[in-house]
């Protein structure tokens, strides 16, 4: 039996691919013991304890960008928290570490390097984050989902996939997607997304021109999200959601996306392979504009600045490509080539390989 400590969260973007992981690594070994090590404050302490998983916590700890009371502070917080991880792994007879970013990572990594125990990197973005760059410089078994990531030691393994969207049969699925969303089988769907909790820009501009998609044959299937609503016109074709929970089916019944470029989203596009207009969120260290590098350097994807994602793009650009089916069908075949379905069985594999790079009681040493 093995025990497995996953280390990260904070976000979606860290926490679904650890919990994808986990699952398939669990499937795989029925027997593992798979703890989680996040913090209080992160999404991972409701998604990690409803998916059934241990969830041990660290203090929120950012690393220090600048000069001030708690950079001065920093050093003694970064002991004690490597401290209680080395405590954890000892305690809890940890055999691998697995990280995926964010504030509780980083202690995990130097943790398990002091205590000798293997660990694995999983990077999201293409632009790594500081925990993962830190990390990937202590263990060659880093796992990264872009092949344009630039990160130490990197092995491209895709990004680990909810299981629904892994599993995804598109003939049938499209079917229920008309039925739930009562679409019209005759046209075409643009889905519109800024993830859960919204996009405005995005949300405001589709909103403010719709009538030129829909004159243009298509259909508009736009989940708002949570923070930017807007008002439903009552068009026909135009069928306005603010949550959904069957975004599987969503992106079964879509001919073209309009997104954020999230590393997520733009990991499930390709696995389906969905042609994409991508609209990077223009905030924080600019790693959407990197996320989506791959997809338009393949043809699956064409990038539109935030600020060029206007009700005029909408109104007098976006027809002339949803006109274009050839050029769609095309930019489909390019996006299918980067897709990635099994990220997380080839996340696994990496987190094996790292287990037995250390020899066990027991067992002889594997030297990849």
């Amino acid at each position: 039996m093995t025990t497995y400590l996953f280390a990260g969260g904070g976000t979606a973007g860290h926490v679904n691919p650890l919990i994808a992981t986990a699952d398939r690594l669990r499937e795989r070994e029925s027997d593992a013991v798979v703890l989680v090590l996040g913090t209080a404050e992160g999404l991972e302490a409701r998604l990690v304890p409803e998916r059934g998983y241990e969830l041990l916590t660290v203090p929120r700890l950012p690393f220090p960008r600048r000069l001030n009371r708690d950079a001065l502070r920093f050093p003694g917080r970064w002991r004690a928290a490597v401290a209680q991880v080395r405590a954890i792994i000892r305690d809890r007879q940890v055999d691998v570490v697995v990280g995926f970013g964010g504030y509780a990572a980083a202690p995990a990594y130097l943790a398990a390097r002091r205590e000798k125990v293997p660990f694995a990197i999983h990077e999201q973005n293409a632009k790594p984050g500081i925990a993962n760059r830190f990390g990937a410089r202590l263990t060659r078994f880093v796992g990264v989902t872009f092949a344009s990531t630039r990160l130490a030691h990197a092995t491209v393994v895709g990004m680990p996939l909810r299981h629904e969207i892994e599993q995804l049969e598109l003939a049938p699925a499209r079917a229920e997607a008309r039925a739930l969303f009562d679409l019209d089988h005759r046209k075409p769907t643009l889905l519109v997304t800024g993830g859960s909790i919204g996009a405005r820009r995005l949300n405001d501009s589709v909103s403010a021109s719709v009538a030129a998609i829909l004159g243009s044959g298509w259909q508009v299937l736009h989940i708002t999200g949570s923070r930017s609503p807007v008002d439903d016109p009552g068009l026909a074709g135009y069928h306005l959601l603010e949550y959904c929970d069957r975004m599987d089916l969503a992106l079964a019944v879509t001919d073209l996306a309009v997104s954020r470029s999230g590393a997520g989203i733009v990991s499930e596009l390709a696995a389906l392979g969905i042609p994409a207009v991508l609209v990077p969120y223009a905030v924080g260290n600019g790693e959407q504009a990197y996320n989506a590098r791959d997809a338009v350097q393949a043809g699956g994807a064409i990038v539109v600045t935030d600020d060029s994602f206007s009700p005029d793009y909408v109104h007098d650009l976006l027809p002339a490509l949803l006109q274009d089916r050839a050029r769609i069908a095309d930019m489909a075949a390019r996006m299918t080539s980067i897709g990635v379905r099994n990220g997380a069985d080839r996340m696994v594999d990496l987190v094996l390989s790292a287990r037995d790079s250390v020899p066990r009681p027991g067992t002889v040493a594997w030297s990849g």
